[in-house]
């Protein structure tokens, strides 16, 4: 019984929110309510190019990705295999290998960095459908509410109230 009364108490409590959540209601908002349409329309436009410079830019991010690793992984095994040699050969053998090792090391952060990027970038893309998605869902809700309004005009017409 607590379970139902609490549910009705909070079922009633958002249907009430969002019977006046409306911003814009008479005919005397339209020029505010124009305004942030056309504003969330330029914003929406900006938030669609940047996804699609962001999703251009991805495949070379996961190529340049993908060369860094494959490059580590040489540098890893030349590395290793010079110092195989070095175990049993002299200085010469053994400053080679520390170069290789040296190399190695560096690629391995070049390749960290580059996936450190390519993760950069695809959660900028997520962020900004994101941003796109909210800036959509606001559009809808503005254009419910001109709709509303222009409702509400026709219905106070005064050519419908004499007819």
């Amino acid at each position: 019984m607590k379970k139902t009364i609490c549910l009705f108490c909070f079922l009633s409590l958002i249907v009430s929110g969002t019977a006046y959540s409306q911003k814009y209601k008479t005919m005397d908002d339209t020029v505010k309510l124009n305004k942030e349409y056309v504003k969330l329309s330029n914003e929406i436009v900006e938030l669609n190019a940047k996804l699609a410079i962001a999703q251009n830019d991805l495949p070379g991010y996961q190529s340049t990705a993908k060369n860094a690793n494959a490059d580590a992984v040489d540098a890893a095994s030349s590395s290793s295999d010079q110092a195989s040699k070095a175990t049993n050969g002299n200085v010469k053998d053994a400053r080679t290998a520390k170069r290789k090792a040296k190399k190695a090391y560096n690629e391995a952060k070049d390749s960290r960095s580059a996936k450190n990027k390519l993760s950069d970038q695809e959660d900028k893309i997520t962020r900004l459908n994101l941003q796109l998605k909210k800036k959509n869902q606001r559009l809808q809700e503005l254009e419910i509410m001109r709709t509303a309004i222009n409702a509400k005009m026709v219905i106070g017409s005064p050519v419908l109230q004499n007819n």
